[in-house]
């Protein structure tokens, strides 16, 4: 009997019984699906993250306090070691063209018709230049609303689409932790997202302000914090110079002693990547791990479905053993079968899964949204693992089956 016929002759088995073929196949069904839906989030996170920091460029470094205090995770009430003297410092250093002290923090931002949880970032006018930011409409913070800790904000765009709709946000007013700010600017659209936060659901004031009017945060000799400080170099082939460099400066700036370890890190942005997709292929990994055990489950439920199968059909394997069936024919037979039941049990879990990974892309809670991203290794992965668990479990009763005595099983009841 060759391949085909004994295909054919496993389609025609499980359609013999169609409810229990479709039970046995909802194991399979669930964990394809699971694996699909949570691993494409995984990758979605990944994707987005590293896409947002390759728009940033390569030649840039990023300076923070080296107990990992602020930055991306946000306001922390812990002492931190970086000033806006350290930021001006460090202009000096070895191809430095340009630098970005920041902090950051999450915010409730209202009008009087609208509310929304936003990104806040402190931040000063060179901040577009080394974000590679542009304004879309009226300005950006300026070097007089540094000075003054002026109420100024300005907004990305999707933060100005959610509070103002269609109408000009220039010189509108919106509230912030209990102070009227007043909007001077909207920047463009720049896509990405960091931590399910779109890279446009984002409001920047001064630095200062932000330092002594919304969050005040204090470095153990007293000034006022710095969460972070970006600093854009001429090229990436200085990079390891210039690195050197700033570690000099702010070595001095904080008075460390030679044998004092640095209170801050230098990171380039490949490490950042390079840490990004450590910490997101953990996570999905992770996640896949966990919706794998519904494969498993799945296939505990082929295995038992096929040696009931091996018993209902044992009369009818010694009919077939006993007209010159070979073990090989019986073998392959139940092999087949169970191998047909994870590879349709696969397929509608792909549909199934990539289609809750759709519904998960299109969810949008108070600006944070999870780009989900199926990848063919994805599926790949998916539909392999599913295909060599009902064939691993499909093995045993395919063996019982092929050693049944053909005399005993023309007499089995």
């Amino acid at each position: 009997m060759n391949v085909f016929e004994s295909f054919t002759m496993a389609i025609r088995s499980l359609l013999t019984n169609k409810l229990r073929s479709a039970l046995t196949m909802l194991g399979i069904i669930i964990g394809v699906a699971s694996v699909i839906a949570l691993m494409s989030v995984g990758r979605g996170a990944q994707a987005s993250i590293i896409s947002t920091y390759d728009r940033l460029g390569t030649n840039m470094l990023v300076i923070v306090p080296s107990s990992g205090e602020g930055g991306m995770t946000g306001y922390s009430t812990t002492t931190t070691t970086l000033t806006l003297e350290d930021a001006k410092a460090i202009e000096k250093a070895y191809g430095v063209t340009a630098i970005a002290p920041s902090n950051e923090n999450f915010v409730h931002v209202s009008t009087n018709n609208d509310d929304k949880f936003t990104v806040m970032e402190g931040v000063t006018p060179t901040y577009l230049q080394v974000m590679n930011h542009t304004v879309a409409s009226g300005q950006f913070i300026t070097q007089h609303d540094v000075s003054s800790r002026s109420l100024n904000v300005v907004l990305g765009s999707d933060t100005a689409a959610s509070l103002f709709g269609t109408r000009n946000p220039i010189g509108q007013s919106v509230k912030i932790k209990g102070y009227r700010f007043t909007v001077t600017g909207t920047l463009d659209a720049v896509g990405g997202s960091m931590m399910g936060m779109s890279m446009d659901n984002v409001i920047y004031v001064p630095i200062t302000t932000f330092q002594t009017r919304l969050f005040p945060q204090r470095t153990s000799s007293g000034e006022d914090a710095v969460q972070q400080i970006a600093v854009r170099v001429t090229n990436t082939d200085i990079m390891p110079d210039t690195t050197l460099d700033i570690q000099n400066i702010l070595r001095r700036q904080h008075r460390l002693t030679a044998d004092a370890k640095n209170d801050f890190s230098v990171i380039s942005q490949q490490q950042l990547v390079g840490i990004i997709n450590q910490v997101t292929g953990v996570f999905s990994i992770f996640l896949g791990a966990i919706s794998g055990i519904s494969l498993v489950v799945g296939g505990i439920g082929i295995m038992n479905i096929m040696l009931v199968s091996v018993t209902e059909r044992t009369r009818e394997i010694g009919i077939r053993k006993a007209v010159g069936a070979k073990k090989r024919d019986i073998l392959v037979q139940f092999l087949l079968e169970s191998g047909v039941l994870s590879l349709i049990g696969g397929t509608i879990g792909i549909i199934i899964g990539w289609l809750f990974s759709f519904a998960i892309s299109q969810i949008d809670i108070g600006g944070m949204k999870i780009n989900a991203l199926v990848t063919p290794d994805v599926v790949g992965l998916a539909i392999g693992v599913s295909l060599t668990i009902g064939l691993a479990s499909g093995i045993y009763p395919a063996m019982r089956a092929a050693r049944l005595n053909p005399i005993d099983a023309l007499h089995y009841q």
